[in-house]
């Protein structure tokens, strides 16, 4: 299985609500930078924040990449996620091939978990930083880290 870990992009520094944030386009660009590491690529399912800032993150992948998977909306990936729980909901949901877009804390504590079997090492995920896991099964500590990109726009 291989599991794709995007934080969102860049986004603004206030709005009415943290779940309201949008990307700015510096968001935007970075985004566009971290997509190519996924060209080519043929997703299974993509799984988002319900948040603004990763649901456009989502969307310019989306269309970035032409691609025909539907972005799947779910609660179980915001900031304050329980990474135990939500990949105790991925591992009934995933395909072969899986998208997240999320944020931090969560994204990178879930790396972690996924990588060394513990949170105490969560990976470095800055903003639309792009990390590829994979392995047999999507198992906590039983993942291993193909990749660790971050864009580098200037």
């Amino acid at each position: 299985m291989k599991l794709w870990l995007l934080r969102h992009g860049h986004a603004q520094a206030e709005a009415r609500t943290d779940a309201q944030r949008e990307l700015t386009p510096y968001g935007r660009e970075e985004v566009l930078q971290s997509l190519e590491h996924l060209r080519g690529c043929s997703l299974d399912a993509i799984f988002v924040s319900p948040y603004i800032r990763a649901q456009q993150t989502a969307v310019l992948v989306v269309e970035g990449l032409a691609l025909q998977c539907p972005l799947q909306t779910v609660p179980w990936l915001t900031p304050d996620s329980d990474p135990r729980e939500s990949l105790a909901k991925l591992q009934r949901l995933a395909g072969h091939n899986v998208l997240l877009v999320s944020h931090q804390p969560f994204i990178g504590a879930l790396g972690g978990l996924l990588v060394h079997g513990h949170r105490q090492q969560p990976l470095a995920m800055h903003t639309a930083s792009l990390a590829l896991l994979d392995g047999e099964e999507l198992l906590a500590g039983l993942m291993n880290l193909q990749l660790l990109a971050h864009p580098d726009v200037r």
